[in-house]
């Protein structure tokens, strides 16, 4: 994962934080962005956008741009909808995409998706095995018993399986990536690579203005 690795070597870069960053007027093709070759089907229907980020826990980059990406959706409203992809880093049976995955089952992502970021990158816990994970979430407001039975269950084992399909798909080999409307592709790392920026806020601003931009240009063909 070349660029996850480049954007996270920006983070420890020692460049003084400018007050703004602009990114290119009109993202261009290719530099700022890319469009798929085999665009992907959408879960929106009528004008809203269809907006994944895909992205892993434990990934300094994707907690670093986590609040703005939020920050960025509110803004979009009713515009855009939605949608989080965990990289199953460890492989078919990934434990941080399988603790997403499962979350996500139980409808617990509003309350404990910042909470699963803080307890890696701020409290320092490392919630890399199963057994680390289950120990960890019955301690912190889901009752254990419940939480076992949505990570067992068929749903969420067959979507646990079906992510590395999914990543083949979208062509993705980074996080955290941007797709809008299943066509275009931006991300941090390719603002590092268009404007060769060292300042971790300046790619993660770049890289939602070129969203913006992608979100306008996917909203105008519906």
């Amino acid at each position: 994962m070349r660029l996850l690795r480049l954007a996270a070597a920006c983070l420890l870069a020692t460049a003084a934080m400018s007050p703004a960053f602009a990114s290119p007027a009109n993202p261009q093709n290719g530099v700022d962005y890319v469009t798929l070759a085999q665009p992907q089907p959408v879960q929106t229907t009528g004008k809203k956008v269809e907006v994944i980020e895909f992205f892993m826990y434990h990934c300094p980059v994707c907690n670093g741009l986590e609040p703005g990406f939020e920050e960025w959706v509110k803004k979009q409203g009713d515009r855009i909808q939605v949608r989080r992809i965990h990289m199953p880093y460890a492989g078919a049976n990934d434990p941080e995409a399988h603790l997403y995955l499962t979350l996500e089952a139980l409808g617990r992502l509003d309350d404990m998706h910042e909470k699963v970021f803080n307890a890696v990158h701020k409290q320092r816990i490392r919630l890399n095995k199963d057994d680390a994970i289950i120990d960890w979430v019955s301690k912190n407001g889901i009752d254990r018993t419940t939480f076992l039975n949505a990570w067992n269950s068929f749903g969420v084992q067959a979507r646990l399986r079906g992510l590395n399909r999914i990543i083949e798909n979208y062509k993705v080999d980074s996080v955290p990536t941007i797709i809008v409307d299943g066509k275009y592709m931006t991300s941090p790392g390719m603002v590092h690579e268009s404007t060769k920026t060292n300042n971790p806020q300046e790619m993660y601003q770049g890289a939602l203005q070129i969203a913006d931009a992608l979100v306008a240009k996917a909203a105008a063909t519906k």
